[in-house]
C-alpha cells in the first residue's frame, strides 16, 4: 500500500503544487488527465494531502459530467444532444458510430477502448453536428468523417495525431457592429483608464447604462460599484464563460477573436473596484481555447498589462487565472460558478448575501458575462455618452445574437438593440419559419404573428441565442428536447426541480409514445406552478417554460398526441412484451393483449 501510494505521489505531488493544494476541481481535472479517470488511489492521497474526507472528493467528481469515478474509454465520445444537432442528424451518426465500432450508447466497449455518449450542447450550433473526443470539439459530423474517425480510433491512433481539420472551429461572423467590427489595441482601454482616473471611469460606465449581457441585465456600473463600497481588505473579479445555454455560442468567438478586448474589460473592473485578481471561468466544452487564452495572458504579462505594475503604476497590480468547467450547465449561474470557483459542487447559494460584498471566498467579487466585460473596454475608450446613444433608451448599445437553425446562414449577427426578430430573419436567410426559441430553452417562443417585436430588455431580453425552426419542424419534439435538457441539467439541490424536471420529460415522453390525454395537461400546470414557486434557483423555475410557451402557440402539434380522453398510464404492458414476442417469432393477435380503445 505504502509503495502503491508513494507511486501514485510521482503523478500526483507536481498537480499540487501547481494548484497550491486548493482548488478540487482543477486537481480533479488534472488527475483525470493523467489516469483516464479518477483513480481511487489517487483519492486516497488526494484525501491524505488535502485533508478533505474521501466523501467531499468523490462527491465533488460525482457533480461534474465529464469526471469519471469508474474507468471509461481510452476515447471518450460525447454528441451534442442539442436541438440543432439533432436537426443536423447527430442521432443517426451516434447510432451509425455505436454500429460501426460495436459499442452501446452510454457505455463502455468491451475492451475498454470507447465509451459513447451525449452531452447537452457543445457549443457549436452554427455548424453542427458536433462532438467532443476526450473533451476536445470536433464539428460539421459528415457519414464520411464519422467513418475516418472510426478508423482512427480502430488503430488506436492518439487525438493528438488526428487531422488538424478535424478541429477546425469557424468563427461564422455574418454581422458585425460596434464590438465585433472594432480594432481593438491591447493596453489602449487602460491608457484612457489612468488618465481619466477609476472615479471618472466608472462614471463613464454608469452614464453608459452598460446592462449585464449573460440575460439578467443589472446594471454595470451599479454592480461594480457595490463591490467596490463592500467591506473587506481584498475584491475579485470575474468573467463567466461557461455559456452552457443550448444555442449560444458567442462568448466562444469573442475569446478567441477578442480576447485582449475581454481580458483588459476584466482588468478596468480590477482597478475601479481594487481587485488584484480574477478568473475566467471556462467552460469545459471550449477546452480547446485554453492553450490560446494562457497566450494572450502570457503576452500582457510582457507587455505590462497584466502582473505587478501594470503599465508602470506601481500601485496597479491584478493578474488572471483560468478555470475550467467540467460539464455543468448550471455553473452559469453566478453564485454556483463562485462555488465551482472554491473547488466545490456547483450548487447555487441563497441569495442574498449577493456576489457584490460575499463572493469568492466570502469577499466582494464582480462577476460579468464575456460579452460585458469587452464593452466596458470599447466604453472606456469612447465614454458612456457615445455608447449611451446606440440602441434604445432602456438598451444601450448592441447585442450579439448566436443564431442557429434553419436559416442559410448561421453564426454571429452584432444589432444595435431594438432591431426586430424579423430583421435577423431576413439577414440570416431564414425562410419558412414556423417558431424562434429566443434566449435558449429557458427563454420565450416566439410564433410568427410575434416577429415584429424587438430584441431589448424592455421587450425581449436575451442572453443571446437565437434558434430558427422551419414549418417541418414539430414543436413538441423541440419542447420535449429542451425538458429532457432540464431534466440532465439540475443540480439535485432541491426536491422540487431534481424530481419535477424528471417528472415532467416523463410526462413529454408518455404523450410523445401516444399515452396522452387533457389530464397530462392538467399535470403539467400544476406541475409549473409547484416548480415556479419552491425551486431553489432558475434552472427549476423556467423548465415548464418550453411546455406551456409551445401548447400556447403550437397546440396542433400537442391535440394529435391526446389519443385519449380519459387518463392512461403511462406503462404499456403489450409493448413491454414486444421483446418476448420477438424472441418466439409470433406477432399474431393471439400474442397480444386485448385493449379496449376509448
Amino acid at each position: 500500500m505504502v509503495s502503491q501510494i508513494s507511486t501514485h505521489a510521482v503523478y500526483l505531488e507536481p498537480i499540487l503544487v501547481r494548484h497550491q493544494h486548493r482548488d478540487l476541481l482543477q486537481i480533479l481535472i488534472d488527475v483525470q488527465e493523467h489516469y483516464g479517470y479518477i483513480h481511487p488511489d489517487a483519492i486516497d492521497y488526494l484525501s491524505s494531502q488535502l485533508k478533505l474526507p474521501r466523501s467531499t472528493i468523490e462527491g465533488v467528481a460525482d457533480f461534474y459530467s465529464f469526471l469519471y469515478l469508474q474507468p471509461c474509454g481510452v476515447y471518450r465520445v460525447l454528441f451534442s444532444d442539442n436541438i440543432t444537432d439533432r436537426m443536423s442528424g447527430s442521432t443517426a451518426l451516434m447510432e451509425s458510430m455505436c454500429s460501426q465500432l460495436w459499442v452501446e450508447a452510454g457505455k463502455i466497449s468491451e475492451d475498454g477502448l470507447i465509451s459513447i455518449d451525449t452531452t447537452s450542447c457543445t457549443g457549436m450550433c452554427d455548424q453542427g453536428p458536433a462532438m467532443l473526443v476526450n473533451n476536445l470539439a470536433i464539428n460539421r459530423l459528415t457519414p464520411t468523417r464519422l467513418t475516418a474517425i472510426c478508423d482512427l480510433i480502430r488503430a488506436r491512433v492518439p487525438v493528438s495525431e488526428w487531422p488538424a481539420g478535424f478541429f477546425s472551429i469557424e468563427n461564422n461572423i455574418r454581422r458585425r457592429d460596434i464590438l465585433l467590427g472594432s480594432h481593438f489595441q491591447a493596453g489602449s482601454a487602460l491608457t484612457a483608464l489612468l488618465q481619466r482616473g477609476e472615479n471618472e471611469t466608472l462614471q463613464e460606465i454608469k452614464v453608459s447604462r452598460l446592462r449585464g449581457r449573460g440575460g439578467a441585465g443589472y446594471s454595470t456600473g451599479a454592480k461594480w460599484e457595490l463591490s467596490r463600497q463592500a467591506a473587506g481588505n481584498a475584491r475579485f473579479v470575474v468573467c463567466n464563460a461557461d455559456e452552457g445555454e443550448p444555442g449560444t455560442f458567442k462568448d466562444r468567438v469573442l475569446l478567441n477573436n477578442f480576447a485582449d478586448m475581454v481580458f483588459e474589460g476584466m482588468t478596468l473592473c480590477a482597478r475601479i473596484i481594487g481587485a488584484a485578481r480574477g478568473f475566467l471561468y471556462l467552460r469545459g466544452e471550449y477546452r480547446y481555447l485554453l492553450e490560446h487564452l494562457q497566450a494572450v495572458l502570457k503576452r500582457r504579462r510582457q507587455q505590462g498589462l497584466l502582473g505587478n505594475g501594470i503599465l508602470g503604476n506601481r500601485d496597479f497590480n491584478f493578474d488572471i487565472d483560468i478555470h475550467l468547467g467540467a460539464g455543468a450547465y448550471i455553473c452559469g449561474e453566478e453564485s454556483a460558478l463562485i462555488e465551482s470557483l472554491e473547488g466545490k459542487r456547483g450548487t447555487p447559494r441563497n441569495r442574498p448575501p449577493y456576489p457584490v460584498t460575499h463572493g469568492y471566498l466570502n469577499l466582494p467579487t464582480a462577476v460579468n458575462n464575456v460579452e460585458t466585460f469587452a464593452a466596458a473596454s470599447l466604453i472606456a475608450l469612447q465614454g458612456g455618452e457615445w455608447y449611451a446613444g446606440i440602441g434604445t433608451e432602456a438598451s444601450s448599445g448592441t447585442k450579439i445574437l448566436s443564431v442557429s437553425g434553419d436559416c442559410e446562414c448561421p453564426g454571429l449577427y452584432e444589432y444595435p438593440y431594438g432591431v426586430t426578430v424579423a430583421q435577423v430573419l431576413a439577414d440570416c436567410g431564414a425562410r419558412d419559419t414556423q417558431a424562434v426559441q429566443i434566449s435558449g430553452p429557458s427563454g420565450v417562443c416566439i410564433a410568427p404573428d410575434e416577429f415584429a417585436r424587438h430584441i431589448a430588455f424592455e421587450d425581449i431580453p436575451t442572453a443571446g441565442a437565437f434558434m430558427v425552426f422551419d414549418q417541418s419542424r414539430d414543436m413538441f419534439e423541440v419542447a420535449r428536447n429542451f425538458v429532457h435538457f432540464f431534466a440532465h441539467e439540475s443540480c439535485g439541490f432541491c426536491t422540487p426541480c431534481r424530481v419535477g424536471t424528471s417528472l415532467l420529460s416523463n410526462m413529454m415522453d408518455k404523450l410523445g409514445e401516444g399515452h396522452g390525454s387533457p389530464y397530462d395537461f392538467a399535470e403539467i400546470e400544476k406541475l409549473n406552478v409547484l416548480l415556479q414557486s419552491t425551486s431553489h434557483c432558475g434552472l427549476g423555475q423556467s423548465a415548464c417554460n418550453p411546455v406551456l410557451e409551445t401548447i400556447a402557440k403550437f397546440r396542433p402539434a400537442y391535440d394529435k398526441r391526446l389519443v385519449h380522453k380519459d387518463f392512461v398510464p403511462a406503462f404499456d404492458l403489450d409493448r413491454a412484451l414486444s421483446q418476448a414476442r420477438q424472441m418466439t417469432g409470433r406477432n399474431d393477435t393471439g400474442a397480444h393483449l386485448a385493449r379496449s380503445d376509448d
